[in-house]
């Protein structure tokens, strides 16, 4: 089934990269356990590596939108009452708002040179993520570059001055996080406002999770290759989000990039398939959780 679905890899419209480059990558992040962690995932054989959403075949894509709106607009429909009781149960609980809205970074199908100044190795404890990076009357997305800007929605987990200090990663025990958002984010219950996202079109149902502005020029200097990641447009689950969980160090940042182009290389909709099933799972048992 996986082979009918997927087909060949696509001959037109394709960004070109060095033999061997992507997979070295893979090779190079990828450890034995996640490896065997992800043996349920349907490996494609592919004539060349492919580098973003274009080397993907035009049913693929077709399927994948098909599927995107079908699943994002039922879902909000029957989901709708769930919804707003949220809406209701956030106001209550916390003062502010209840829907929280923060740019991210989507697809990415600028072409690299090897001269480009994000591949750069740097140390990103220099770079001090903690702290609030954005100059007055500035916007970095106009500046980095990185991928397409967008407005990503969730229900509100934290207290309305969370990031008075500045952008930060969510840590274990996070303080800042409300009582009802720590139940929200155990239960992904926060991220179904995504489904707007997707049913709009700037998400996909399984893709590379949305990074932060403030955070992916750190990382992306950090980690060689680390946009290579934003190939294809960012998912509300994937392969990286069931293995590998919240993300909130340098190490897990890497094993993110291995997981997300193992699954560029293995994109298809049966896998997607698979993908959403052990979401489920996932929700269930609230694994990967902050």
């Amino acid at each position: 089934m996986s082979s009918v679905i997927a087909g060949k890899t696509s001959q037109t419209s394709k960004a070109m990269i060095p033999p061997g480059e992507l997979s070295d990558l893979v090779k190079g992040y990828m450890d034995v356990e996640l490896w065997r962690s992800t043996g349920w995932l349907t490996r494609l054989h592919l004539d060349e590596p492919r580098v973003d959403v274009r080397n993907l075949t035009e049913r693929t894509r077709l399927f994948k939108r098909i599927m995107d709106i079908a699943v994002s607009f039922t879902m909000l429909i029957l989901l709708s009452p769930l919804l707003l009781f949220l809406v209701v149960l956030v106001k209550l609980t916390s003062p502010g708002p209840a829907i929280f809205r923060q740019t991210r970074v989507g697809l990415n199908l600028r072409t690299q040179t090897k001269n480009d100044r994000r591949q750069s190795q740097v140390d990103l404890a220099e770079l001090n993520l903690e702290a609030d990076r954005r100059q007055p009357g500035s916007d970095r997305r106009d500046e980095s570059g990185y991928g397409m800007p967008f407005t990503l929605y969730k229900f509100r987990t934290m207290t309305v001055d969370a990031e008075k200090n500045g952008a930060q990663f969510a840590v274990q025990g996070d303080p800042r996080v409300t009582k009802l958002g720590r139940f929200m984010r155990k239960t992904r219950l926060d991220e179904l406002p995504q489904l707007w996202n997707v049913l709009k079109g700037e998400m996909t149902l399984v893709g590379p999770r949305p990074e932060r502005p403030e955070f992916i020029e750190g990382l992306s200097k950090e980690i060689p290759n680390y946009i290579n990641r934003l190939g294809l447009k960012p998912g509300l689950t994937g392969v990286a989000q069931i293995v590998n969980g919240y993300d909130n160090n340098v190490e897990s940042f890497r094993r993110k990039v291995s997981l997300d182009l193992m699954y560029l290389q293995n994109c298809c909709i049966w896998n997607d398939i698979k993908i959403l099933f052990k979401t489920i799972r996932v929700i269930l048992t609230g694994s990967g959780a902050l």
